[in-house]
């Protein structure tokens, strides 16, 4: 068995038994050709099944060192998720990389915006451009949904129901979930869609909601763009992405009331460990009210 048949199994595994995204898919094969790419340039014999542990350390050592905690410990968790699936598929007895350690990361909480970060956001957005009404539904659909980037691009208009105020996304993994929709989300999305109507659209994307000048689907990378765009519009000084609206539509919920049960749910988290890092941010929160309300919080 060589590295490419190994990987692509390996790949074929992890969306269909595990159900992950395409883009997870894509980041396991990214790190696990580094590790190959390694291999060939050494000349080294390793097979997937006599790899040895001093060559993955070797490995780590020279290709890895310089670089940053978090992509060491994503290449290491790689290269573990691949030789555990081996072991799975009883191919291997023993995984050469189980005795060595990922190194520790310290938690990030994730870049949030202020309600009115968010307010100066939306208005900031040009409605004489030709496609200012729909870069403003973009911002109000991630900010009053906290769907993901990747679930807002394949948004299909036969997956929005107005009367109930919901939306269906295919989350990661292909799992579908409901999401609610806000009424000042919904009166945008209905705006848009009377001026998407003039567009030419492509016949393979007469169901997506977001277009292009082309009429068809948008990528990712243009709502980062569109993001991007709008935050530098108002000088905000926070680095900011699609991601950072959601992030901000999960703290402000919790701010104001919500339970974490239901943020886990709206947001698609299998875990609820995942969803509780806005409780660190709301933290945040609470310590600034005091700091400005209490007669001893400074």
């Amino acid at each position: 068995m060589n590295w490419d048949s190994s990987f692509e199994n390996f790949k074929n595994y992890l969306k269909l038994e595990r159900g992950l995204s395409d883009n997870s898919i894509k980041s396991y094969e990214f790190d696990l050709n580094l590790f190959k790419n390694f291999l060939d340039s050494n000349q080294l014999k390793d097979t997937p099944l006599n790899c040895k542990t001093e060559t993955i350390k070797n490995y780590l050592y020279k290709n890895l060192s310089d670089k940053k905690s978090r992509s060491q410990a994503r290449s290491i968790s790689a290269l573990k998720s691949f030789f555990n699936y081996l072991i799975f598929e009883e191919l291997i007895k023993d995984s050469p990389i189980s005795n060595i350690e990922a190194p520790k990361l310290e938690k990030k909480l994730p870049q949030v915006l202020t309600e009115d970060e968010i307010s100066q956001l939306i208005k900031s957005v040009d409605l004489n451009h030709v496609f200012g009404q729909r870069n403003k539904t973009i911002i109000e659909v991630l900010y009053g949904t906290g769907i993901r980037v990747s679930e807002l691009v394949n948004l299909k208009l036969s997956n929005i129901f107005f009367k109930e105020n919901i939306l269906k996304v295919n989350g990661k993994g292909d799992k579908e979930r409901f999401v609610p929709l806000g009424e000042i989300a919904s009166n945008e999305i209905k705006t848009y869609i009377n001026l998407r109507d003039n567009l030419k659209i492509d016949s393979k994307f007469t169901d997506i909601l977001f277009l292009n000048r082309y009429g068809r689907a948008l990528t990712r990378s243009m709502i980062f763009k569109i993001i991007k765009d709008a935050s530098k519009s108002i000088k905000l000084e926070k680095k900011i992405s699609p991601h950072t609206l959601r992030h901000s539509f999960a703290t402000h919920l919790l701010k104001n009331g919500a339970d974490l049960r239901t943020i886990q749910l709206i947001l698609g988290h299998e875990s609820i460990t995942t969803t509780e890092i806005y409780t660190h941010l709301d933290t945040f929160h609470l310590e600034e009210v005091l700091k400005k309300y209490h007669p001893r919080g400074n």
